[in-house]
């Protein structure tokens, strides 16, 4: 599980917390819990839902610790940081265009973004995302409609 789900859990770990150490250290964290746990999950088709559902869940602990450093004043506020300075390597593999949707994407409400991601970035349907949020499906489809206008009216009008 951990070879072939690995570098997909973490792009979208990376695309709900915003940076990939960040991410690496969620996606770590669920594994090490499931592992010390259960080893039932091996064999099960399960398995890729629930880490699914953990790296979502493990996301949005990261974002309430965030929120409360923030308001102790301890940090910038979540998903607001200035990010690093890409290397000339990095630079050259991403397009504007990439970057231009990651920071509209990044200026959107949790779920909204969430429900983005799993959808168009790990390709899950309606019925998947909803078990991977815990919300249900008409839910998901009036979060997708609402992050869409969102998204699309934060490139449009150039705002990120």
């Amino acid at each position: 599980m951990f070879r072939a789900r690995h570098l997909e859990l973490v792009r979208l770990a990376v695309l709900l917390v915003g940076d990939r150490a960040t991410a690496e250290d969620v996606v770590q964290d669920v594994y090490a819990r499931v592992c010390a746990r259960s080893a039932r999950l091996a064999g099960n088709g399960l398995a890729v839902s629930y880490f699914r559902t953990a790296v979502v869940n493990g996301c949005r602990s990261v974002h309430r610790r965030r929120t409360v450093l923030w308001r102790l004043g301890r940090t910038v506020p979540p998903l607001l940081r200035d990010e690093p300075e890409p290397s000339a390597e990095s630079a050259a593999l991403l397009a504007e265009d990439r970057r231009r949707v990651l920071r509209a994407l990044a200026g959107l409400p949790r779920r909204q973004r969430e429900a983005l991601v799993l959808r168009y970035y790990q390709r899950l349907t309606e019925p998947e995302i909803a078990e991977a949020m815990g919300i249900s499906r008409g839910t998901v489809k009036s979060t997708l409609s609402r992050g869409l206008a969102a998204l699309g009216s934060r490139l449009t009008t150039g705002e990120s």
